[in-house]
């Protein structure tokens, strides 16, 4: 007799990932067709502050142009953060559930430390400041999570069991965001000296603060 053996057969459903990255180089195509000269501008952001001088109203934080990105870098960042978990055995990578939480989390940090922020800027008189150094910290976060975006695509379809990977990766990462804090004080420099107290105070409740406690929470969790 032929021995039949029935073992569980687990289809992961990978649509739901694929639309959002379809959806991402829409945005992406989209800004180069309407946009082109400040799309080419700001994919050379790295390079030169040509696009920083140019975009540096503050009005310029709520454009069309730097909301897509933003959400473009919600999406990879969400994706990111949902593969190293994945990895750590927490949650499958192909979770959509898991991954709305993830993104809804992430959105809700940002509104609520961009809310405070500007209730901190209005209480120390310093709305100009803040609304300008959070546009350059926008800008060059998502251009982070525009470069993050092809790595997290081939993570996700790909299977990587390497944690010597990981940790590099999460060390470039750190080391461009690193980067990018840097050119964003060393512009403000003079401003900064000058309000030396308030900066500190800053970036202690706003910069530092908030992500201990979102660390905490998420190695408690």
């Amino acid at each position: 007799m032929i021995a039949l053996e029935i073992s569980q057969r687990i289809i992961e459903n990978k649509d739901w990932a694929t639309v959002l990255f379809i959806f991402c180089f829409i945005i992406l195509a989209a800004n180069k067709a309407i946009n082109p000269s400040q799309f080419y501008d700001f994919i050379k952001l790295p390079f030169n502050q040509k696009y920083a001088s140019t975009y540096r109203d503050p009005s310029n934080l709520f454009s069309k142009f730097t909301i897509s990105l933003f959400i473009i870098q919600l999406i990879s960042m969400s994706f990111l953060v949902q593969i190293i978990l994945s990895f750590n055995g927490y949650t499958s990578k192909t979770n959509w559930i898991t991954y709305i939480q993830i993104f809804t989390s992430l959105s809700v940090f940002i509104l609520i430390k961009f809310y405070l922020e500007k209730i901190i800027a209005t209480t120390f008189n310093m709305e100009e400041f803040i609304d300008s150094f959070n546009l350059k910290k926008v800008n060059y976060r998502s251009f982070t999570g525009l470069m993050i975006l092809p790595i997290v695509i081939f993570l996700f379809y790909n299977s990587v069991n390497s944690l010597f990977f990981f940790w590099i990766l999460i060390v470039i990462i750190l080391i461009i965001s690193t980067y990018f804090y840097f050119i964003t004080v060393k512009n403000y420099q003079n401003l900064i000296l000058h309000n030396i107290f308030y900066f500190i105070l800053y970036l202690c409740t706003l910069e530092i603060g908030p992500y201990y406690f979102l660390y905490y929470w998420i190695t408690k969790k």
